[in-house]
């Protein structure tokens, strides 16, 4: 098995062991002459009380093929301690303790007790109007300001000039057309 390290390195198996004492590191040698040839590249020996990640998973790719000595595993609890009794090399360190003891959170959130607790559910829903730009939007602006529509009247009439002329015009008095149907007689109003 072989995981790539950090700078591209092959790496093959590691073995932990305890080098305080001979018999930790003969069980190594051991290992390695009989379990693997000796001049496979990339096997490492590590030593328990400097244990380094990047040792144990090359490039942070958990998988590496660790060998424990019996020894290296037993140094173990003296170093980091149990859950029940603190490290007895290392001064008042302890193991990280699980901040809950029954990791099914969606069992533990539909279960009576915490239901009773927790207030009904809003299914109300409300549905919220778009706001939209008065100054683009003329009907909007008319329902704020009903002025607004003589007002944007009389700007155009006042910019326009085919309008303007005809404003400008005299008016000949007593010539006001009338048009008839259906027998009734109306006048025609010109609008500006």
């Amino acid at each position: 098995m072989w995981l790539v390290g950090v700078h591209g390195q092959k790496r093959s198996h590691c073995f932990t062991v305890v080098e305080d004492e001979g018999e930790g590191c003969k069980e190594a040698v051991l290992l390695l002459k009989f379990g693997l040839e000796s001049h496979e590249k990339g096997i490492t020996l590590q030593n328990v009380n400097k244990l380094n990640l990047l040792r144990l998973a090359p490039g942070g790719h958990v998988g590496r093929f660790c060998i424990w000595t019996e020894s290296a595993f037993r140094k173990l609890d003296e170093l980091y301690g149990t859950w029940r009794k603190p490290s007895s090399l290392k001064a008042g360190y302890n193991l990280p303790m699980h901040k809950m003891t029954n990791t099914d959170l969606s069992r533990i959130l539909k279960s009576e007790e915490i239901q009773k607790a927790l207030r009904t559910p809003n299914k109300k829903i409300s549905s919220r109007v778009l706001k939209k730009n008065p100054l683009k939007n003329l009907r909007i602006m008319l329902k704020l300001n009903p002025y607004a529509k003589t007002a944007r009247r009389h700007a155009i009439l006042k910019h326009d000039p085919a309008i303007k002329a005809k404003m400008l015009k005299p008016k000949k008095p007593g010539k006001n057309k009338t048009v008839v149907s259906k027998g009734r007689v109306r006048p025609v109003i010109q609008k500006f």
